[in-house]
């Protein structure tokens, strides 16, 4: 099993969308399926577990492996694992499909396409010996869960007045929920000077959040740090200037004069650069410091 193909699923054109039916036909068409607990260029790895299903057993796989017919419309960008592989009578492989996320199937037609029922397919591979993606799909679940742990919080740190559109846009509910969401903060906090302010503070949240696997901020956390980006730059620095500012406004502030949208624009006056790099130098997170490096705490 060497090489990688991802072309030759019998009878199924590449720009066709993707079919529990078209899916059933090939597996009519099948000997055996080999399901390898690896992605489709680690097929011989000489650990990598895998089962072998023929007979009565293929007409199980074919119900566990409906799809939503049309596909999703795209691919995911990982290779997925593990690895199906289709058999006719002469051992030649006539389909090569891959599990992803184990919840989405690759390899019938133009697109990914959602499982009909992924912890179905999870069980029965585990009653059969493949125990991997059930690893994988507990894996997910505490992915999700710590996600959804910071997720609460950010919309929990909101200002006042903008929980609700706060929660639509985490979600990413609809094209437009950030647009409401900024068009709100500007009627709920029409002065400039206390819009900036509460932004500030609400952008800070990101630095310290609970962590995420794979790290990263999540698109949404990013929204008050857009909507800083539509203020003047002075008219920030005026902001900051004027009371003391909070950690949580120090925090947003390292965030938003270190974003690559700020490029271009001037770095803060002294003396707020010397207030910034004295906190982010204290209770920084090692990110935030190398950042502050790179642009208002370089030498120089």
């Amino acid at each position: 099993m060497t090489g990688h193909r991802d072309d030759f699923s019998l009878g199924i054109r590449d720009d066709e969308p993707p079919t529990t039916a078209a899916l059933r036909r090939i597996l009519g068409e099948a000997a055996e399926v080999v399901i390898v607990e690896a992605s489709p260029y680690n097929l011989d790895k000489p650990d990598a577990e895998r089962i072998t299903v023929s007979g009565a057993e293929i007409g199980e796989l074919a119900e566990l492996l409906a799809i939503v017919d049309g596909g999703t419309g795209d691919r995911c960008r990982c290779l997925g694992s593990p690895t199906i592989l289709v058999r006719d009578a002469a051992g030649r492989d006539i389909a090569q499909w891959t599990l992803h996320h184990q919840t989405g199937l690759r390899g019938i037609g133009d697109s990914d396409a959602d499982l009909r029922d992924g912890p179905a397919l999870t069980d029965w591979l585990a009653e059969h010996g493949l125990t991997g993606p059930r690893e994988i799909q507990r894996m997910l679940a505490e992915y999700a869960a710590q996600e959804e742990v910071r997720r609460v919080a950010w919309v929990r740190a909101a200002p006042p007045g903008l929980t609700e559109a706060a929660e639509a846009a985490s979600r990413r509910e609809d094209d437009d929920a950030e647009e409401r969401l900024a068009e709100l903060t500007a009627v709920r906090f029409p002065d400039a000077a206390e819009r900036i302010a509460v932004l500030l503070a609400w952008a800070g949240f990101t630095p310290h959040a609970p962590p995420v696997p794979g790290g990263g901020t999540p698109w949404h956390e990013l929204a008050p740090r857009r909507m800083l980006l539509q203020e003047p730059a002075e008219a920030i620095f005026e902001v900051l200037a004027a009371a003391p500012p909070t950690p949580a406004q120090l925090d947003g502030a390292a965030e938003l004069f270190t974003d690559l949208d700020w490029k271009g624009r001037p770095d803060p006056p002294e003396p707020l650069r010397s207030v910034l790099i004295a906190h982010v130098t204290a209770t920084g997170t090692d990110p935030m410091r190398t950042r502050m490096g790179w642009g208002y705490g370089r030498a120089g």
